[in-house]
């Protein structure tokens, strides 16, 4: 009778009703571009370990689908790939709110091919060429889906609001175009180097038919000097061409989970998280050893 009290007792979860509002405890809704689904996940799943009394509802989306969401007020909580616009931004000041916008991340979207294919390099020109269409290659990109973050951020680089007619093409998702590219030869996938990995057991199959593509930059940029993959230490020192910043921003306009969460994410421990998912940190965390003298 006595062991029984005693795992009723420790199995009762507090009603999340009862949990009190503060930066360790409550609950928060959270929007996240798909892209950083996983990192997300990562950084949830311990911090809930820290602080057993918070909880997060996330909703996920591509950046066209949850924004418009985070701007009527529905979630206050975003994490995606830029900073609000100047006009995004007074959505929420006319409301006497600051949106509060964290760095915590960098990263880095992976151009693959088969890895069957002999040429794995291509130039951040060439790229730009298949998205303007003017390319002679032959060359083809794939990318997850038509309104993601992702092929804005290409939209953006080569300066183009439509895609070519031929050359470019949308899937569903990142799995899709690693599915696709492990088994066609000719086209190049656009990934987040997240996905390739930190992958589930689902795509165990596909990705050793993916290689990772070497990429020079622009003449006269950083990274122009030679051909570099998205590898974790490419992207901390920047020479990998194609970088973009995850930023959580929060307006919730109280110091609540959602303001905790934000400041973790920064914290040394959020930021070993991010290394350990492929992505760049924030900022490095010095590490400080203490030698001392058996002798």
């Amino acid at each position: 009778m006595l062991l029984f009290i005693l795992v009723s007792c420790k199995g009762k979860k507090k009603d999340a009703a009862s949990v009190e509002e503060t930066r360790t405890s409550g609950t928060v809704k959270i929007l996240v571009d798909e892209s950083f689904s996983r990192v997300l996940s990562d950084q949830i799943d311990v911090f809930k370990t820290d602080y057993g009394n918070a909880e997060f509802n996330v909703v996920e989306g591509n950046e066209n689908k949850i924004l418009p969401t985070f701007l009527n007020d529905s979630i206050r909580v975003i994490i995606m790939s830029r900073m609000l616009t100047k006009n995004e931004d007074s959505v929420y000041r006319k409301r006497s709110i600051a949106p509060k916008t964290s760095r915590f991340a960098i990263d880095g979207i992976a151009l693959i091919t088969n890895s069957n294919n002999i040429d794995s390099n291509i130039t951040v020109d060439e790229v730009i060429e298949i998205l303007k269409g003017t390319s002679t290659t032959g060359k083809q990109l794939v990318f997850d889906n038509a309104y993601s973050s992702t092929l804005r951020y290409f939209k953006d680089l080569a300066g183009i609001q439509q895609l070519p007619s031929k050359g470019v093409y949308t899937l569903n998702s990142n799995n899709d175009v690693i599915k696709y590219i492990a088994d066609k030869k000719e086209f190049i996938g656009v990934v987040g180097v997240n996905w390739l990995i930190t992958s589930d057991g689902s795509m165990a199959a596909y990705l050793p038919k993916v290689k990772m593509m070497g990429v020079k930059n622009i003449a006269g940029k950083k990274g122009d000097d030679a051909f570099y993959t998205a590898s974790q230490i490419n992207l901390i020192n920047g020479v990998y061409p194609f970088l973009r910043n995850i930023y959580i921003i929060n307006a919730e306009g109280r110091d609540g989970l959602g303001t905790g969460f934000a400041n973790w994410l920064v914290s040394p421990r959020g930021q070993l998280i991010v290394l350990k998912s492929g992505l760049g940190p924030h900022k490095m965390m010095p590490r400080d050893f203490n030698f001392k003298n058996t002798n």
